[in-house]
Protein backbone atom coordinates (compact mmCIF):
# COMPACT_ATOMS: atom_id res chain seq x y z
CA UNK A 1 0.00 0.00 0.00
CA UNK A 2 1.65 3.39 -1.09
CA UNK A 3 -0.72 5.94 0.69
CA UNK A 4 -4.00 6.18 2.00
CA UNK A 5 -6.54 9.34 1.23
CA UNK A 6 -9.50 10.10 3.73
CA UNK A 7 -11.81 12.89 5.07
CA UNK A 8 -9.60 15.50 6.36
CA UNK A 9 -9.57 16.11 10.88
CA UNK A 10 -12.99 17.06 11.93
CA UNK A 11 -14.40 18.29 15.43
CA UNK A 12 -15.61 15.85 17.33
CA UNK A 13 -16.91 15.52 21.36
CA UNK A 14 -17.74 17.74 23.87
CA UNK A 15 -14.93 20.09 23.48
CA UNK A 16 -15.06 19.81 19.60
CA UNK A 17 -11.10 19.12 18.47
CA UNK A 18 -9.99 18.22 15.24
CA UNK A 19 -9.90 14.72 15.15
CA UNK A 20 -8.64 12.19 12.69
CA UNK A 21 -10.87 9.45 10.78
CA UNK A 22 -10.15 5.87 12.21
CA UNK A 23 -9.22 5.27 8.52
CA UNK A 24 -6.38 7.78 9.00
CA UNK A 25 -5.45 6.87 12.51
CA UNK A 26 -4.78 2.76 11.27
CA UNK A 27 -3.12 4.35 8.38
CA UNK A 28 -0.35 6.66 10.88
CA UNK A 29 0.07 3.60 13.25
CA UNK A 30 1.01 1.33 10.35
CA UNK A 31 3.61 4.35 8.90
CA UNK A 32 1.29 4.98 5.89
CA UNK A 33 1.29 8.06 4.18
CA UNK A 34 -1.92 10.16 4.21
CA UNK A 35 -3.57 12.35 2.32
CA UNK A 36 -6.74 14.16 3.31
CA UNK A 37 -7.75 16.91 0.50
CA UNK A 38 -11.19 18.90 1.34
CA UNK A 39 -11.93 17.71 -2.26
CA UNK A 40 -10.27 15.11 -4.00
CA UNK A 41 -9.45 17.19 -7.34
CA UNK A 42 -7.45 19.86 -9.12
CA UNK A 43 -4.23 19.44 -10.42
CA UNK A 44 -2.08 19.41 -6.93
CA UNK A 45 -4.43 16.40 -5.83
CA UNK A 46 -3.54 14.74 -8.94
CA UNK A 47 0.42 15.72 -8.66
CA UNK A 48 0.42 14.43 -5.45
CA UNK A 49 -1.17 10.66 -6.36
CA UNK A 50 1.32 10.76 -9.68
CA UNK A 51 4.27 10.94 -7.54
CA UNK A 52 2.74 7.90 -5.36
CA UNK A 53 2.47 5.88 -8.71
CA UNK A 54 -0.59 3.83 -6.94
CA UNK A 55 -0.85 -0.01 -9.49
CA UNK A 56 -4.67 0.26 -8.15
CA UNK A 57 -7.01 2.43 -6.21
CA UNK A 58 -9.66 0.78 -3.27
CA UNK A 59 -12.40 2.89 -2.72
CA UNK A 60 -14.78 2.43 0.22
CA UNK A 61 -17.11 4.67 1.89
CA UNK A 62 -15.17 7.42 0.92
CA UNK A 63 -17.82 10.47 0.40
CA UNK A 64 -16.80 12.28 -2.44
CA UNK A 65 -17.65 11.86 -5.91
CA UNK A 66 -14.74 10.68 -7.96
CA UNK A 67 -13.95 12.14 -11.38
CA UNK A 68 -12.65 10.07 -14.05
CA UNK A 69 -8.85 11.43 -14.35
CA UNK A 70 -8.58 9.97 -10.51
CA UNK A 71 -10.67 6.98 -11.26
CA UNK A 72 -8.18 6.61 -14.40
CA UNK A 73 -4.81 7.22 -12.85
CA UNK A 74 -3.62 4.24 -11.57
CA UNK A 75 -2.72 1.43 -14.41
CA UNK A 76 -5.46 -0.81 -13.11
CA UNK A 77 -7.80 1.45 -12.49
CA UNK A 78 -10.31 1.70 -9.57
CA UNK A 79 -12.40 -0.67 -7.52
CA UNK A 80 -14.69 -0.29 -4.99
CA UNK A 81 -16.61 -2.36 -2.22
CA UNK A 82 -20.23 -1.53 -2.48
CA UNK A 83 -22.84 -3.27 -0.12
CA UNK A 84 -25.48 -4.93 -2.44
CA UNK A 85 -25.68 -7.18 -5.16
CA UNK A 86 -25.35 -4.74 -7.98
CA UNK A 87 -27.47 -3.57 -9.65
CA UNK A 88 -30.45 -3.84 -6.96
CA UNK A 89 -29.60 -0.74 -4.68
CA UNK A 90 -27.11 1.29 -6.11
CA UNK A 91 -26.67 4.75 -3.97
CA UNK A 92 -25.88 5.59 -0.71
CA UNK A 93 -27.97 4.11 1.66
CA UNK A 94 -28.41 0.40 0.49
CA UNK A 95 -28.01 -1.78 3.38
CA UNK A 96 -31.06 0.54 4.96
CA UNK A 97 -33.01 -0.20 2.55
CA UNK A 98 -32.66 -3.63 2.02
CA UNK A 99 -34.23 -4.10 5.33
CA UNK A 100 -36.44 -1.41 4.94
CA UNK A 101 -38.60 -3.29 1.78
CA UNK A 102 -38.14 -6.21 3.20
CA UNK A 103 -35.21 -8.37 1.28
CA UNK A 104 -34.43 -11.45 2.65
CA UNK A 105 -30.73 -11.52 0.43
CA UNK A 106 -27.79 -9.02 0.74
CA UNK A 107 -24.18 -8.88 -0.01
CA UNK A 108 -21.58 -7.19 -1.04
CA UNK A 109 -20.35 -6.44 -4.21
CA UNK A 110 -16.64 -5.65 -5.77
CA UNK A 111 -16.99 -3.75 -8.93
CA UNK A 112 -14.53 -1.58 -11.59
CA UNK A 113 -15.38 2.56 -10.75
CA UNK A 114 -16.87 4.45 -13.81
CA UNK A 115 -18.39 7.64 -13.92
CA UNK A 116 -21.61 6.63 -13.20
CA UNK A 117 -22.63 6.11 -9.97
CA UNK A 118 -22.65 2.09 -8.84
CA UNK A 119 -22.62 1.37 -12.93
CA UNK A 120 -19.64 -0.38 -13.31
CA UNK A 121 -18.54 -3.99 -14.13
CA UNK A 122 -18.82 -6.22 -11.58
CA UNK A 123 -16.05 -8.33 -10.60
CA UNK A 124 -16.66 -10.39 -7.71
CA UNK A 125 -20.04 -11.16 -5.42
CA UNK A 126 -20.40 -12.44 -2.27
CA UNK A 127 -24.09 -12.47 -0.64
CA UNK A 128 -25.50 -13.44 2.71
CA UNK A 129 -29.66 -13.81 4.28
CA UNK A 130 -30.53 -11.21 6.27
CA UNK A 131 -32.59 -12.52 9.48
CA UNK A 132 -35.84 -11.73 10.54
CA UNK A 133 -35.13 -10.11 13.20
CA UNK A 134 -32.09 -8.44 11.59
CA UNK A 135 -31.43 -4.63 11.73
CA UNK A 136 -29.53 -2.50 9.48
CA UNK A 137 -26.79 -2.51 12.22
CA UNK A 138 -26.52 -5.94 12.92
CA UNK A 139 -26.46 -6.45 9.08
CA UNK A 140 -23.67 -3.49 8.54
CA UNK A 141 -21.16 -4.99 10.79
CA UNK A 142 -21.89 -8.26 8.74
CA UNK A 143 -21.46 -6.99 5.56
CA UNK A 144 -18.26 -4.86 6.41
CA UNK A 145 -16.49 -8.37 7.29
CA UNK A 146 -17.93 -9.59 4.27
CA UNK A 147 -16.64 -6.97 2.04
CA UNK A 148 -13.37 -7.11 3.70
CA UNK A 149 -12.73 -10.94 2.54
CA UNK A 150 -14.06 -10.34 -0.99
CA UNK A 151 -11.87 -7.13 -1.78
CA UNK A 152 -8.79 -9.51 -0.44
CA UNK A 153 -10.43 -12.21 -2.67
CA UNK A 154 -10.98 -10.14 -5.78
CA UNK A 155 -7.82 -8.60 -5.37
CA UNK A 156 -6.04 -11.60 -5.26
CA UNK A 157 -7.81 -13.38 -8.21
CA UNK A 158 -7.40 -9.89 -10.51
CA UNK A 159 -3.43 -10.37 -9.46
CA UNK A 160 -3.77 -14.10 -11.23
CA UNK A 161 -5.46 -12.89 -13.97
CA UNK A 162 -8.65 -14.87 -12.93
CA UNK A 163 -11.40 -12.26 -13.12
CA UNK A 164 -13.22 -11.35 -15.68
CA UNK A 165 -15.27 -8.46 -15.60
CA UNK A 166 -19.18 -8.75 -16.12
CA UNK A 167 -21.11 -5.77 -17.22
CA UNK A 168 -24.69 -5.14 -15.16
CA UNK A 169 -28.04 -5.27 -16.09
CA UNK A 170 -28.78 -1.69 -15.75
CA UNK A 171 -32.67 -1.95 -16.54
CA UNK A 172 -32.58 -4.22 -14.04
CA UNK A 173 -31.12 -1.43 -11.62
CA UNK A 174 -32.54 -0.21 -8.49
CA UNK A 175 -31.74 2.73 -6.03
CA UNK A 176 -31.35 3.11 -2.44
CA UNK A 177 -31.62 7.01 -2.04
CA UNK A 178 -29.41 9.18 1.37
CA UNK A 179 -31.76 8.71 4.19
CA UNK A 180 -32.23 11.73 6.65
CA UNK A 181 -33.97 12.22 9.42
CA UNK A 182 -37.60 13.46 8.21
CA UNK A 183 -37.75 10.97 5.33
CA UNK A 184 -37.21 8.01 8.70
CA UNK A 185 -40.96 8.78 10.19
CA UNK A 186 -42.59 6.31 10.06
CA UNK A 187 -46.10 5.20 8.62
CA UNK A 188 -48.03 3.81 10.78
CA UNK A 189 -50.89 2.70 7.82
CA UNK A 190 -49.06 0.11 6.56
CA UNK A 191 -49.39 -3.70 6.82
CA UNK A 192 -47.52 -4.65 10.48
CA UNK A 193 -44.42 -6.81 7.98
CA UNK A 194 -43.50 -3.14 5.94
CA UNK A 195 -43.59 -1.03 9.38
CA UNK A 196 -41.38 -3.37 11.03
CA UNK A 197 -38.61 -4.04 8.30
CA UNK A 198 -38.90 0.02 8.02
CA UNK A 199 -37.92 0.20 11.70
CA UNK A 200 -35.47 -2.12 11.70
CA UNK A 201 -34.18 -0.83 8.65
CA UNK A 202 -33.55 2.94 9.48
CA UNK A 203 -31.35 1.70 12.43
CA UNK A 204 -29.56 3.29 14.07
CA UNK A 205 -29.02 6.39 11.39
CA UNK A 206 -30.82 7.86 11.33
CA UNK A 207 -33.81 6.07 13.48
CA UNK A 208 -37.05 5.84 12.52
CA UNK A 209 -39.37 7.92 14.70
CA UNK A 210 -42.66 8.89 15.09
CA UNK A 211 -44.62 11.79 17.62
CA UNK A 212 -46.58 10.77 20.71
CA UNK A 213 -48.05 13.53 22.27
CA UNK A 214 -46.69 15.91 20.09
CA UNK A 215 -42.89 14.74 21.33
CA UNK A 216 -40.82 12.64 18.84
CA UNK A 217 -39.72 9.65 19.77
CA UNK A 218 -36.94 6.83 18.26
CA UNK A 219 -38.21 3.35 17.90
CA UNK A 220 -35.77 0.23 17.03
CA UNK A 221 -35.81 -3.56 17.44
CA UNK A 222 -39.48 -4.44 16.40
CA UNK A 223 -40.78 -7.16 15.43
CA UNK A 224 -44.45 -8.25 14.23
CA UNK A 225 -46.32 -9.31 16.91
CA UNK A 226 -48.45 -12.29 16.89
CA UNK A 227 -52.06 -11.33 18.98
CA UNK A 228 -54.60 -13.63 20.51
CA UNK A 229 -58.13 -13.39 19.49
CA UNK A 230 -58.64 -11.02 22.20
CA UNK A 231 -56.08 -8.66 20.74
CA UNK A 232 -57.17 -8.97 17.45
CA UNK A 233 -60.69 -7.55 18.09
CA UNK A 234 -58.95 -4.83 19.84
CA UNK A 235 -56.52 -3.97 16.94
CA UNK A 236 -59.20 -3.93 14.64
CA UNK A 237 -60.89 -1.00 16.88
CA UNK A 238 -58.05 0.61 17.00
CA UNK A 239 -56.48 3.73 14.80
CA UNK A 240 -53.03 2.77 13.15
CA UNK A 241 -50.29 4.07 15.47
CA UNK A 242 -52.54 3.68 18.57
CA UNK A 243 -50.53 1.49 21.23
CA UNK A 244 -52.75 -1.88 21.76
CA UNK A 245 -50.18 -3.09 24.49
CA UNK A 246 -47.57 -2.32 26.50
CA UNK A 247 -45.57 -5.03 28.38
CA UNK A 248 -42.52 -3.88 30.17
CA UNK A 249 -40.92 -7.45 29.00
CA UNK A 250 -42.35 -7.57 25.27
CA UNK A 251 -42.23 -3.69 24.42
CA UNK A 252 -44.70 -1.53 22.96
CA UNK A 253 -47.33 -3.41 20.81
CA UNK A 254 -48.47 -0.54 17.97
CA UNK A 255 -51.64 -1.10 15.74
CA UNK A 256 -50.65 -0.83 12.01
CA UNK A 257 -52.76 -0.10 8.91
CA UNK A 258 -53.23 -3.91 9.44
CA UNK A 259 -51.67 -5.84 12.33
CA UNK A 260 -49.26 -4.41 14.80
CA UNK A 261 -45.56 -4.44 15.59
CA UNK A 262 -43.44 -4.93 19.19
CA UNK A 263 -41.56 -1.97 19.53
CA UNK A 264 -38.20 -3.49 22.22
CA UNK A 265 -36.59 0.47 22.45
CA UNK A 266 -37.07 3.53 22.20
CA UNK A 267 -34.67 6.53 22.47
CA UNK A 268 -36.64 9.93 23.70
CA UNK A 269 -35.46 13.53 22.25
CA UNK A 270 -32.29 14.34 24.38
CA UNK A 271 -32.04 10.81 26.02
CA UNK A 272 -29.84 7.97 25.64
CA UNK A 273 -31.57 4.45 23.45
CA UNK A 274 -33.26 2.59 26.06
CA UNK A 275 -35.35 -0.68 26.57
CA UNK A 276 -38.96 0.47 25.80
CA UNK A 277 -39.46 -1.22 29.75
CA UNK A 278 -37.59 1.32 31.01
CA UNK A 279 -39.26 3.94 29.07
CA UNK A 280 -42.29 3.13 30.31
CA UNK A 281 -41.91 2.75 34.24
CA UNK A 282 -41.80 7.01 33.64
CA UNK A 283 -44.84 7.00 31.98
CA UNK A 284 -48.70 7.40 33.52
CA UNK A 285 -50.45 6.17 31.15
CA UNK A 286 -49.41 4.08 27.89
CA UNK A 287 -51.90 2.12 26.18
CA UNK A 288 -54.16 3.86 23.74
CA UNK A 289 -51.96 6.82 23.25
CA UNK A 290 -51.52 7.05 19.46
CA UNK A 291 -48.37 7.62 17.79
CA UNK A 292 -48.79 10.34 14.95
Amino acid sequence: MVAVVTQPDRPAGRGRRLTPSPVKALAQEEGIPVLTPERPRGDAFLEELRALKPDLSVVVAYGHILRPEVLDLPPLGSVNIHASLLPELRGAAPINWAVARGHTEAGVTIMRMTPGMDEGPILLQADTAIGDEESASELYDRLSELGAAAIVEALAMMSAGLIEPREQDHEAATYAPKLDRESARVDWTLEAPRVSDWIRGMDSVPGAWSTLDDEPLKLFRSRVAEPSDEDRLREEEAAPGTIVGADPREGLQVACGSGTVLIREVQPQGRRRMEAGAWMAGQDVVVGRRFR
